[in-house]
């Protein structure tokens, strides 16, 4: 019998992982993933933003995870010599009608004890000189790194402290009692706790388990194009657009990788799959389930005017241009080559909220990490922490 086993090798699993052993070194760990890697989802189908947490409510989990994170991972990198860049971004207004929000977003940023810049037009183009803006807020703290290094890294530390990582096994069954029992395609696992870090699947795991919540993983799938080389040259680091404060995603960026490329995105649209990263991915199960909710139909009609420019974008490379060219007005529609979309497991109530927050859940002898979309790898050592740190409080540990 272990004394943790994890289901989900994403960042956040290994994070877990990670915690317990730093603290309980002693202890016997399991962690449970159904692909052949980790980092096979979320984690290896993102861009690598190391955020600052300049967009989150002040005292939210987010704002201080993304906050105390970007120092742990920064940290987390230089220990174990995995590349990085703190190289900082900017968020730019491109007309005088955007100001007022970017003032409330560096006022925001002040809030969540953040270095924070106010630029006027002169500075930002001495940062990028081919931008479009009339101002723009710099944040020196982001930064970018490959988070499938960083997972790769935790995988391997937890193994070297004796974690046993079982791949290729897929939970088909839990069953929780005095401890709880995990059916795997593969074998039986008898553990004391489980913690559950299953990312787009955490709601299926936990209702497994036996826990109905008011919440189910809607997956947003966000679409990207990378700039050719011969194009690279218009973006130095990260540039972000002023986000429309209705709307959950920030809006079409331009991210400088730790590889060197540069990705402008991403468009986001509601996945047909859990883990579907083409428009042509279906799953009739995942599908007909999110087209079943109430909540989902309020979600969309309160979101219209927007979703259906994501849908226009998703489907004409020319309107995705175009939402491009707001920020830079020099890229060209042959600047710009397809690239790996990514899939965001976002929790949505059934009253259509969206949970804006990382969302915990205790039950008796189990831990579900419920929602944990973007800052979460940016995040995930804290959240590794919180676990721990909340498990403790309810005595939920051996």
């Amino acid at each position: 019998m272990y004394d943790y086993t994890i289901v989900g090798a994403g960042i956040v699993g290994l994070s877990v992982a990670h915690a317990i052993l730093k603290h309980e070194p002693n202890a016997s760990v399991a962690i449970i993933e159904k692909e052949r890697k980790v980092a096979s989802h979320q984690t290896g189908n993102n861009s690598g933003v190391i955020h600052s947490g300049i967009y989150y409510r002040p005292g939210s989990f987010k704002a201080r995870f993304a906050r105390e994170g970007n120092q742990s991972m920064v940290e987390f990198c230089e220990e174990h010599g995995i590349d990085y860049d703190q190289c900082g971004k900017v968020i730019v207004a491109t007309n005088q009608s955007q100001v007022p929000a970017l003032k409330k977003l560096y006022e925001r940023g002040q809030e969540n004890e953040l270095e924070v810049h106010w630029m006027e037009k002169e500075e930002v183009l001495e940062r990028e000189p081919h931008v479009n803006a009339v101002a723009a807020v710099e944040v020196p703290s982001t930064g970018i790194v490959d988070y499938k290094q960083v997972s790769e890294k935790l995988a391997s530390l937890s193994q070297e402290k004796g974690a046993d990582l079982f791949l290729n096994e897929e939970v088909v069954s839990i069953n929780e009692r005095q401890g709880v029992t995990i059916e795997t395609n593969n074998r039986t696992i008898e553990t004391r706790i489980m913690i559950n870090c299953a990312g787009l699947h955490s709601d299926r795991v936990a209702e497994m388990t036996g826990y109905k919540l008011d919440m189910q993983i809607v997956p947003f799938r966000g679409e990207y194009y990378e700039l050719k080389d011969s194009a690279k040259h218009l973006v130095k680091d990260l540039i972000y657009p002023v986000p429309n404060p209705d709307f959950p995603f920030l809006g079409v960026h331009f991210t400088r990788m730790i590889d060197g490329g540069v990705e402008a995105g991403p468009n986001a649209v509601l996945g047909f799959k859990r883990e579907g990263y083409t428009k042509t991915d279906i799953s009739f199960r995942d599908l007909s389930q999110v087209l079943k909710s109430f909540g989902f139909w309020k979600l969309a009609s309160a979101n219209m005017k927007e979703g259906l420019a994501e849908m226009k974008r998703s489907f004409s490379k020319k309107a995705f241009l175009t939402s491009l060219q707001e920020i830079i007005p020099e890229i060209q529609e042959d600047d710009l080559v397809p690239a790996p979309a990514g899939v965001r497991a976002q929790a949505m109530r059934s009253n259509g909220e969206l949970v804006d927050d990382f969302y915990i859940v205790a039950g008796r002898h189990s831990f579900h990490v419920c929602n944990a979309p973007s800052p979460a790898a940016t995040s995930a050592l804290q959240i590794g922490e919180e676990v721990f740190r909340q498990m403790s409080e309810k005595e939920l540990k051996v």
